[in-house]
């Protein structure tokens, strides 16, 4: 028997709408289900994984989650919650951003065929590119009304006198589409159920409505609450853009870094969503953090867990030692661990200043370090003063005036830490 898999969406607070009889059906059987992707970049960012949490529920419940990529639909741009149309992209870019979508994908779900429940990636343009126009305008244009699709909230706004911008008919045609895609899942897959964000419910009705009319069939849809923050300002963006779950694009330390920050109204909610933890053990975090909210155990706790689900251990503790570089006690020997990546994400903002690398390799005076040759202080006085003071630390142990900077002290053979003081950072780059 499955577990009770929208239940567990319920008390996680997941559950926006849900098709009537949709429960029971999946108390009762397994059912395979689906989502779509929309492959408008080659990774997916945080806003996706609320969506992949919903997958890898649907599977531990002990149904078969089908992950769709929309390669055709990404060709036309949906108007749900958009308020102008979309950029559409060429094949080339679309195969690039498919291939990482999928290589992604395959870190949270399961896939191994030998499973009942096994996962499936599909990609939409497969039974698309088909399709001509008079075919698709014949078979599934005349089982769905205009007055139907007029009626959609995604097409009023649209149409509303507030926007400028109108819709084309390329952007109308978008839940007809939507909505063949379910009905070919239904008849190849045996797939009863599509879900989604709350912005797709338009769509995702108009799938079992055209399976109703064409193939006299019933599917059922259940959507999740969009993600919002409690200040008002959009989730899984930064003043840096996205936080992606591509290492290459949001470093393991930015997305750890993104978690942390997370405000305590907003970490009960992320604590739910995000992590796999049962209902008992959550509750007590949200009572142990509301005792002692400086210890923002729930953001170190929600941080830990995703950032290792996302990304790896390693990863984790790497990120862990980074934070701890500038929020904690640390050596030059965890600086010299880090990669440049990370190195330069941590210290993002930082004053910096070129030396040549004949000056490392011949030792450079601290006074040449902080003043003459990078400017760090304002002059060799400065310098002098802040060395007397004790206050002058470089890659973050304590140095005095008599100390001579050498090819031994570069973090990955290209950088020195400065710093005056806890929080004066200045970055030496050797060329």
């Amino acid at each position: 028997m499955p577990e009770n898999f929208v239940e567990e969406l319920r008390w996680r607070g997941m559950l926006h709408d849900i098709m009537p009889e949709t429960e029971e059906l999946l108390l009762k059987e397994s059912v395979a289900g689906y989502i779509g992707f929309d492959p408008t970049a080659d990774s997916l960012h945080i806003g996706s994984l609320v969506q992949i949490m919903i997958l890898m529920h649907f599977q531990k419940s002990g149904h078969k989650p089908i992950a769709l990529v929309g390669g055709a639909t990404g060709m036309i741009g949906d108007p749900s919650g958009k308020s102008q149309e979309r950029n559409l992209l060429d094949e080339e870019t679309l195969n690039k951003n498919i291939e990482g979508i999928k290589n992604q994908l395959a870190r949270f779900l399961d896939f191994d065929a030998s499973h009942n429940n096994a996962a499936e990636l599909v990609n939409n343009y497969d039974w698309m590119k088909k399709f001509s126009l008079i075919e698709f305008v014949r078979d599934i244009g005349k089982h769905i009304t205009v007055n139907y699709m007029m009626a959609k909230d995604s097409v009023k706004k649209r149409l509303s006198a507030e926007s400028k911008e109108g819709m084309s008919f390329t952007e109308f045609t978008y839940q007809l589409f939507q909505g063949y895609d379910f009905l070919h899942l239904y008849n190849e897959k045996n797939c009863k159920l599509q879900m989604g964000g709350s912005d797709q419910w338009g769509n995702i009705t108009t799938g079992t409505e055209l399976i109703r009319r064409k193939a006299g069939g019933k599917a059922y849809a259940i959507t999740c609450p969009l993600i919002t923050k409690a200040d008002g300002t959009k989730f899984g963006k930064t003043e840096g853009g996205n936080v992606w779950l591509d290492a290459e694009r949001t470093s393991p330390y930015k997305f750890y870094q993104y978690w942390l920050n997370a405000s305590d109204e907003d970490a009960e909610n992320y604590i739910k969503i995000f992590t796999f933890l049962e209902k008992e053990e959550i509750e007590q975090l949200i009572i142990q953090h509301k005792e002692a909210p400086h210890l923002r155990l729930l953001q170190k706790k929600i941080a830990e867990e995703v950032t290792r689900m996302v990304h790896s251990e390693e990863e984790l503790e790497n990120a862990v030692k980074a934070s701890n570089i500038l929020f904690g006690k640390s050596t030059s020997q965890d600086l010299k661990g880090l990669n440049e990546k990370t190195f330069l994400d941590i210290f993002d903002g930082v004053p910096q200043a070129e030396v040549s690398i004949a000056d490392i390799e011949t030792g450079l005076d601290m006074i040449g370090a902080l003043s003459a040759k990078t400017g760090f202080l304002s002059s060799n006085a400065d310098a002098r003063r802040a060395l007397k003071e004790n206050s002058i630390s470089v890659n973050k142990e304590k140095v005095k005036e008599d100390y001579t900077i050498t090819t031994a002290d570069l973090i990955n053979n290209k950088f020195v830490l400065l710093q005056r003081g806890r929080k004066n950072y200045f970055v030496v780059v050797v060329k």
